[in-house]
């Protein structure tokens, strides 16, 4: 298609760069053999709106690269990768991500496909995640890896979010997926799996304690009752999750509706907002001696341990964290977690995105591409307990893997409009801290509400005239 008006340098070079990145990419890929030709000078030039001598300089680039030979009146011969040439691909994730996706399957099926590339993979940490994703991505040994929403948020308050490469919008993803990694107008994290937390309860606890299982008309109340009934002293807990988990408590702030607004002022007013009142259940149910095991509360696995041995009756987990429960010898189910003032529940998501300064962008972003593809992204859903961010993946129905699937794993489905992150909160991820260690101290009765809320309003005034620190 012939433009209308004359193509201005700018979107001339756009296009140069878009042929050779097209072209390298299907050349690497496998998608244009070795010994196949690439089409012609004219054809290329008419398809990118480009002369011959330009398409015939970009053509020089995949020379060099040795990806191409020139032959004289014949054309341009895609050249075979040597084994010696491979690519490597730096690959960072979490510990977690390899029972949350099977990613260690997955890379082997993307070295199958891509046989000149070679993924390495290495371990990041929990904690500190902008400071290790910097190191190493400054130090070019990192060109890939998994960081997920609030991750992202901390980049994004560092000016950090340069770091990464811009990708596209997939609109085969869910499209709520993608705005929490959208800055400025740009995308620059690819969705891999999201994660929303449901309550997962054992039917035998229930059915021999005669009681109905878990609604989606549960509230807080009814949980803690149910709980107390199927507690059994020096045998098993009623109730159990990871408190102190910042993917875990800010779910009963979110229940509230609210979110932390100041005044045309700037300050705060919060003693006797449900905002507040909502941590109310934190301090109820560390009093329930015997019901919530208040010594293993700060530990994130502890939960789906214990869950598996039959010691919990009922987690608070996420859809990723069913994935250690998807082998366990127990009867299982999940259902939506009960209300409070609203009827909200937290999500986590886990995206991929490429190193901006990596020396292997091109195989990186197509490592990127395979496992968000609908093909493996498919995989996941049949592997595994997941949910896949494609759509159609995760809705599909057919024959799975053999595992320990709950009944109502597509509840999920249902329950997308309740899905919120824990930045609807409107805090910094310091400011986050800053309410979790005033909650500390009020839920172990060192302060009462007034003081809790005041000293959160007076910190989180304080922080607003600060710049945020790493």
């Amino acid at each position: 298609m012939t433009p209308k008006n004359k193509p201005s340098r700018k979107t001339f070079q756009r296009r140069l760069d878009e042929m050779v990145e097209l072209l390298r990419k299907d050349i690497l890929s496998g998608k244009i053999p070795a010994d196949k030709f690439l089409p012609s000078e004219a054809e290329l030039g008419k398809l990118y709106q480009l002369s011959n001598n330009s398409v015939r300089k970009g053509l020089e680039e995949l020379v060099r690269d040795g990806l191409i030979e020139k032959i004289p009146k014949v054309g341009n011969r895609v050249l075979p990768v040597e084994p010696e040439s491979k690519t490597v691909v730096r690959f960072g994730y979490h510990t977690t991500i390899n029972t949350e996706t099977d990613i260690e399957y997955l890379i082997g099926e993307f070295h199958k496909r891509y046989p000149h590339i070679q993924v390495q993979t290495l371990s990041i940490p929990t904690n500190h995640f902008y400071t290790f994703a910097k190191e190493y991505m400054d130090a070019h040994l990192l060109d890939i890896v998994t960081i997920n929403d609030y991750n992202f948020q901390l980049l994004e308050e560092n000016e950090a979010v340069d770091m990464l490469e811009p990708v596209r919008y997939d609109p085969d993803h869910y499209p709520f997926l993608a705005k929490p990694f959208t800055c400025q107008g740009e995308q620059f994290v690819q969705p891999f799996i999201y994660a929303p937390l449901v309550l997962c309860y054992n039917r035998d606890h229930f059915a021999q304690n005669g009681l109905q299982e878990p609604d989606s008309g549960w509230t807080w109340s009814d949980l803690f009752r149910a709980a107390e009934k199927l507690a059994i002293e020096n045998e098993r807990y009623g109730f159990h999750f990871s408190m102190l988990a910042r993917n875990r408590w800010p779910v009963f702030m979110i229940q509230s509706g609210m979110s932390f607004e100041p005044d045309q002022s700037g300050n705060y007013n919060l003693y006797g907002t449900k905002l507040m009142d909502s941590l109310d259940i934190c301090k109820e149910l560390l009093t329930m001696k015997g019901v919530f095991p208040t010594v293993l509360s700060k530990s994130e696995e502890d939960a789906e341990e214990l869950f598996a041995q039959g010691k919990v009756s009922i987690i608070m987990t996420t859809y990723a964290g069913l994935n250690d429960l998807r082998n366990a010898d127990i009867s299982f189910d999940i259902a939506p977690l009960p209300t409070n003032y609203d009827y909200k529940t937290l999500m986590i998501i886990i995206g991929l995105t490429v190193n901006r300064k990596s020396k292997v962008k091109e195989a990186a972003s197509l490592l990127c591409e395979f496992l968000t593809s609908y093909e493996a992204q498919l995989m996941i859903r049949k592997r595994t307990l997941s949910i896949p961010a494609n759509k159609s993946a995760a809705e599909w129905t057919g024959e799975e893997a053999p595992m320990n699937r709950p009944s109502r794993f597509r509840m999920f489905r249902e329950i997308i409009p309740t899905f919120r992150l824990s930045s609807d909160l409107k805090l910094k991820t310091k400011e986050l801290s800053i309410v979790l260690r005033e909650a500390q101290l009020y839920w172990s009765e060192l302060h009462d509400k007034k003081t809790m809320c005041r000293n959160i309003e007076n910190k989180l005034r304080e922080s607003r005239q600060e710049p945020v620190s790493q």
